[in-house]
Order: structure tokens, then C-alpha cells, then sequence
């Protein structure tokens, strides 16, 4: 009697044969034809395809799809879902998408708000990372190899059962994934200490696009160089990073102090804007987050005002915290009992927007975090705005009249200002203030409002951020910057935005490392010719 494995596989068959097969692109039942005759164990293989006539198929792409913006019958969905349990799998996979022409995007974490890795123009057969989520740990040499299926939050939590004393300098949401995080280069509430994340990261696994294997070495400093901030979906598929550990106090602090307008919080921010990029410690990360609210306190017939969020790290104690505070920015006015003095995992939810004394397990949980509809747009700023300009921001939200989500400003500073431009793919360092990350909902009768809300920031922003060009980070990946990567000229039209010059060197990387194009995508670093 046959299992059922291979009862399933056959059902792939039946299913398929109804496909037009007037090319290989548009031929998913060739691709699952390819990849079982070339699996190792096809019996194997077929428990981990999924097409649309699978019960599994719909739970398996809504689970890490995290812009549900993208998630409607207009969006193509991939013909094929492959979640691999071993790299012999990944090598089939693409040994078998070269032979039938099938375009491949690979998803870790889901949380490119373009959607670039669950979403195509073209007949496309999605990779899913998720079964690559093991962490092995080095406390010796303070370093870890992680899998590229894994979050950020997972990765937290099991170096804290390892080390009380040791962190990676990552990113604040808990479950995005590792891979695209480290690929944009990775900032979080530690870069003003030790850098972004890709800074800390000292080798990896990779597979090309003849499915060979490659480490640091064989791949060479180049291609290692372009897949830490340069985006590695437009290079290969990542296997495994190696990270470096970095100490942390057993005790930090962490505060949130909430102003209004009202609670003069636009001559607050004015001041944040020098000390907490170039005056306040290294060991002290103090951003902004701006979102509008109501309260009886305002002077509008609607009430509503803009508040603003002052939410710090401290690599220290409070005894040592409050007098930095008072010496810098003594208008905050904050108190001892505005602040948590704790352990270092037990403020990572916090950062992910849970309560004061959820338990870190929490940061286990791939699918805590709600899912918005969003678009998102970033720049950078070199000079403080001045409060005319600011008060001028601060009107813009208060005359949206839906609810928008918010606007984050990070400081920059410290350690990034001593890289240069060239150190690493992201180009954002010398000089650089903070970036501003604005975002806003784009559900339902909101969206348009919404859409026309934020270009409009956009716009009014451009007096007052880094321009010529003017960058974004490719982590809030926005798709208004240009889209397209089949040439060199269409490409730099967005490509200068997010990697200044390094964009040129990533370009003649893809075309040594990648020359038929295998990995793209709609704003995939092109070739050179």
C-alpha cells in the first residue's frame, strides 16, 4: 500500500495537470516533478510542498505574511510553498527553478513592508525559512551561529538562558527575522555602544545559485561585505550567521516619559535633537516616538493633541542614570519612579510594546505582535530641525483626521559615527542625527487618506533631511523610491536612495557572484550589464 507521502504527491500531480504548460515559468506540476525525481528522499521532500489545493497551504503563507497590507485577492500568491527541514532540500530547490524557469523568493521573519519575499509580478515559488531556528552558543568566544528562520525575540531569550551578561545588538520588535533584519544592515537600542548588527556578525553560510555552499572564506570579503546591509535576497540564500555576543550590565534601565504639547514636547524635542545623538553617553539610547492622542488638557474644540514618547536604554544603574539626565536634559524633568531598573531580557518586550512585567517567554512567540496594513518611508537627518519646522510637522498630524500610527525618531551617534560610509552596505553613519521612521495604517476607508497623509510628511520633510540623494534605509523598504532592477539605470533610481555610493559596489558584486539574475526581486540590486 502506498503511504501517505507519496499519496500526497500524487495528489500534487492530479492537481497540476490541469496547468497550461505553454512555458516552464507557468508550470508549477514540473517544478514538483523536478524536485521530487532530485530530492535525496522524495518522500521526504513531499511533506514540506505546498500548493493552493493543500489545507496547509493558506496557514503556512499567512503565518509570517506581516504587512497585511498585501494580504487580498489582487496579490499574486506563489505557486508553490517549500518550507525545508535541511540544505540538501534548498539545493533541490534551486537546481529545479533553474531547470523550469521559475522565479524563487526566500521568507525569514515576513516583515519587508514592500513584501518582497512573499509577493512577485511573475509566477513565483516561495521558500520559507521557518524550520531554520536553531541557535548554538558559544560562551567561551561570546559567539553564536544562528539559522536564518529565526526571530529576534527567539534569539534574545536563548542567549539569556545561556548569559545574564551577554546581548546582541539587534533590532526592537521581537519577531522579526534575523536574515532580513542583518541584511539591511540592523539597528537597535545598543547601536550607540557597539553598532549595528551586521557590524557584529563575523561569518556566514550561504548557498549560491548553482546550490553550492560557501562560508566567509570561499565566498570572499566581498560578497561578505554586500550581504551584511545589502540586501542578501538579491545575492543567495542565507543558511546560517555567525554573531558576535556582546556584554551587557546584569542591571540596566529603561524609562518612558510621555509628553504632550500641551506639556511643552516640541521644545523637548528640539533639545533631544543635539543631546541624544552627540552629548549623552554611549551606554544611554534615549528615541522618540510620535503619535497623536486626545486629552481634556488640550485647547482644540477636538481635543486631541501630539504626545510624544521618550523611551531610553541604559547600560547601568538608575543611581548613576538620573545625574547624566540632569546635567543633559534636565527639561525632561524625569524622576527615579519613572524608572525600571531590571535585567536586560526583561526590558525586550518592553521595546516590542508589551506591558512592564510580561514574561520574556513572550518574545518565543513568532505571532504576538499584531499584523498592521502599512506603508512606511524613512529619511535621515544631519542638522537639528528648527521649531518652526517642527511646530509645522506637529500640524500635519493634527490635522489628519484618521488615526494615524506613528513616527520614530533614533539617534544616531557614538559608535556610528565611527564607521565610515563605505565600512558596510548601509551608508547612513558620519554626521547623521537620527533617521526618522514615519508609518501609517492603510486599512479600509483610511487608506487613501492615509496614503496622501504620508506623502505629504514625506514632502514636507525635505527641507530639513540628508538630500542628493535623498536616503532611506532599506529595512523600511518604501516602493514610491522607484521600482524595477533589470538594469543598472533603472535601478539607481532607488538603489542611490538606499546605499548612496556602496550602491555601485553591489551592483558589480551581483554581476560577479549572481550573473544570470537567479535572485531578484522588484527592487533586487541589478547587474551591471
Amino acid at each position: 500500500m502506498a503511504t501517505p507521502s507519496i499519496l500526497w504527491f500524487f495528489l500534487f500531480l492530479i492537481v497540476f495537470s490541469s496547468f497550461s504548460l505553454h512555458t516552464s515559468a507557468d508550470s508549477p506540476r514540473r517544478f514538483i516533478e523536478c524536485l521530487t525525481k532530485h530530492s535525496t528522499n522524495s518522500e521526504s521532500i513531499s511533506q514540506f510542498i505546498f500548493t493552493p489545493a493543500n489545507a496547509s497551504y493558506n496557514p503556512i503563507l499567512q503565518l509570517t505574511l506581516q504587512n497585511l497590507r498585501f494580504n487580498n485577492s489582487e496579490t499574486r500568491k506563489p505557486l508553490v510553498i517549500i518550507t525545508p527541514v535541511d540544505e540538501s532540500q534548498i539545493q533541490s530547490v534551486i537546481y529545479c527553478a533553474r531547470q523550469t524557469n521559475m522565479n524563487i523568493r526566500i521568507r525569514g521573519g515576513g516583515h519587508d513592508f514592500e513584501g518582497v519575499s512573499y509577493t512577485a509580478s511573475v509566477p513565483f515559488i516561495m521558500v520559507d525559512m521557518i524550520n531554520f531556528d536553531r541557535v548554538n552558543i558559544d560562551l567561551k568566544s561570546r559567539t553564536a551561529w544562528v539559522q536564518p528562520g529565526l526571530s529576534l525575540g527567539q534569539l534574545y531569550y536563548k542567549i539569556s538562558q545561556t548569559s545574564d551578561v551577554l546581548a546582541f545588538p539587534a533590532g526592537l520588535w521581537s519577531t522579526v527575522g534575523i536574515t532580513g533584519f542583518l541584511g539591511g544592515g540592523g539597528y537597535g537600542m545598543m547601536k550607540r555602544k557597539y553598532g549595528l548588527a551586521a557590524d557584529n556578525t563575523l561569518d556566514a553560510r550561504i548557498m549560491d545559485f548553482n546550490g553550492k555552499i560557501h562560508d566567509r572564506k570561499s565566498m570572499g570579503e566581498d560578497l561578505f561585505w554586500a550581504i551584511r546591509g545589502g540586501d542578501p535576497a538579491s545575492f543567495c540564500v542565507v543558511l546560517e550567521w555567525k554573531i558576535k555576543l556582546v556584554p551587557v550590565p546584569k542591571l540596566v534601565t529603561y524609562f518612558a516619559v510621555l509628553r504632550t504639547l500641551e506639556q511643552n514636547g516640541s521644545s523637548l524635542f528640539q533639545k533631544w535633537q543635539t543631546i541624544a545623538p552627540n552629548v549623552f553617553p554611549r551606554d544611554l539610547d534615549v528615541r522618540v516616538v510620535v503619535d497623536t492622542i486626545t486629552t481634556s488638557s488640550s485647547a482644540r474644540e477636538d481635543k486631541k493633541t501630539v504626545r510624544f514618547v521618550f523611551q531610553s536604554l541604559y547600560l547601568g544603574k538608575i543611581d548613576t542614570l538620573l545625574p547624566i539626565m540632569q546635567e543633559h536634559f534636565p527639561e525632561l524633568g524625569l524622576r527615579r519612579e519613572d524608572c525600571l531598573e531590571t535585567s536586560w531580557i526583561q526590558t525586550a518586550p518592553l521595546f516590542s510594546n508589551f506591558t512592564v512585567g510580561t514574561d520574556p517567554k513572550i518574545l518565543l512567540n513568532k505571532t504576538a505582535i499584531p499584523r498592521p496594513f502599512a506603508k512606511i518611508k524613512s529619511s535621515f537627518a544631519a542638522q537639528p530641525i528648527s521649531l518652526e519646522g517642527l511646530n509645522g510637522i506637529w500640524d500635519l498630524w493634527l490635522k489628519q483626521p484618521v488615526q494615524t500610527m506613528l513616527i520614530q525618531y533614533t539617534p544616531f551617534g557614538g559608535r556610528m559615527n565611527e564607521f565610515s560610509e563605505s565600512a558596510l552596505p548601509f551608508p547612513h553613519r558620519p554626521g547623521v542625527l537620527y533617521m526618522i521612521n514615519m508609518a501609517v495604517t492603510t486599512a479600509g476607508d483610511a487608506e487613501r487618506a492615509n496614503l496622501k497623509w504620508i506623502n505629504d510628511l514625506f514632502k514636507y520633510y525635505t527641507p530639513f533631511v540628508i538630500k542628493n540623494p535623498r536616503t532611506s534605509y532599506v529595512n523600511y523598504r518604501d516602493a514610491d523610491l522607484g521600482t524595477g532592477s533589470k538594469t543598472y539605470e533603472e535601478a539607481s533610481i532607488w538603489g542611490k536612495k538606499y546605499y548612496k555610493n556602496n550602491f555601485d559596489r553591489l551592483v558589480k558584486i551581483k554581476s560577479v557572484v549572481d550573473p544570470q539574475n537567479f535572485f531578484n526581486h522588484k527592487q533586487s540590486i541589478p547587474l551591471l550589464y
